[in-house]
């Protein structure tokens, strides 16, 4: 049957918000004419997080919410390679990209306790 726990919507309004910030940057990334390569990356990353969220939300079973939830969090650990590179290489200012990277962070650890706490179910 479908899942119980569904996501709460101050949690889906953060991961949007966290999406909106993720566009920014490649929008960063392509004003400066950084590698379409790399502005793909970082968008597509940056917006698979929130799409499988959204898709974990409506997911019909425990195990497609939870696969949905891994893949999220395996995506914002690619984003976060991708936000360390432009970092590292001063294609956008680290002060910048400090607090989002932060928030990658805490919405993985965010993410893994709701993946651990329903595979316990």
């Amino acid at each position: 049957g479908a899942i119980v726990a569904r996501l709460q919507e101050s949690f889906l309004e953060r991961i949007e918000a966290f999406c909106d910030r993720a566009v920014d940057v490649a929008d960063a990334l392509a004003e400066r004419r950084i590698s379409v390569r790399v502005v793909d990356q970082v968008l597509a990353s940056g917006t698979s997080v929130g799409a499988n969220v959204y898709e974990a939300d409506e997911a019909m079973s425990a195990a497609d919410f939870i696969k949905c939830l891994c893949i999220a969090t395996k995506e914002l650990n690619e984003f976060r390679f991708w936000v360390r590179l432009a970092g590292r290489r001063g294609w956008v200012a680290a002060a910048r990209l400090g607090p989002l990277e932060q928030e990658a962070g805490e919405i993985k650890k965010i993410l893994g306790t709701i993946i651990s706490r329903s595979k316990r179910r």
